[in-house]
């Protein structure tokens, strides 16, 4: 027998609320806990009940993941008209913003011990191709000024 699906809505009844709200709160510690153990993950919940009651779980200390939660994102606001610009752009173009900027490096030379040895072949061939396009695009600028020269 499957177990009734519950439709997420606000419950009328106080009592029935509040016993809703002290196993729902169990549980959700409980897989606080579970995935601290589990995946070595810090985490603080902090949870208010209706009342202004407080609970809180932290695998670790909860004041040194909040503050190192600020510190994060204190860090990422720095520049806010800037930061707001980055949110704007959809998350697809923005991957490609980033790898197209890693390539970028890579054709600098830079970052190059985080590729292995066939991202180390195609990036040679991209340079070559690159250098053959540069040497017949400067043959065809040097002979369009020869033949305009020897017109002239």
């Amino acid at each position: 027998m499957t177990r009734k699906r519950t439709e997420i809505k606000k419950i009328d009844n106080l009592s029935a609320r509040q016993v809703t709200f002290t196993k729902r709160r169990r549980g959700l510690i409980k897989k606080a806990h579970q995935l601290s153990t589990l995946c070595d993950a810090e985490i603080a919940l902090i949870i208010f009940s209706s009342t202004g009651k407080l609970f809180e779980f932290s695998s670790s200390s909860t004041e040194q993941v909040i503050e190192r939660h600020i510190n994060l994102h204190s860090e990422k606001s720095l520049n806010p008209s800037a930061q707001q610009q980055v949110d704007d752009i959809p998350c697809a173009l923005r991957k490609d913003l980033s790898d197209r900027a890693r390539e970028l490096r890579h054709l600098r030379g830079e970052d190059l011990h985080e590729l292995n040895l066939d991202q180390l072949n195609q990036l040679e061939k991209s340079l070559k191709g690159i250098r053959m396009y540069i040497l017949s695009s400067a043959s065809l600028f040097s002979a369009l000024f020869l033949v305009r020269g020897l017109i002239t």
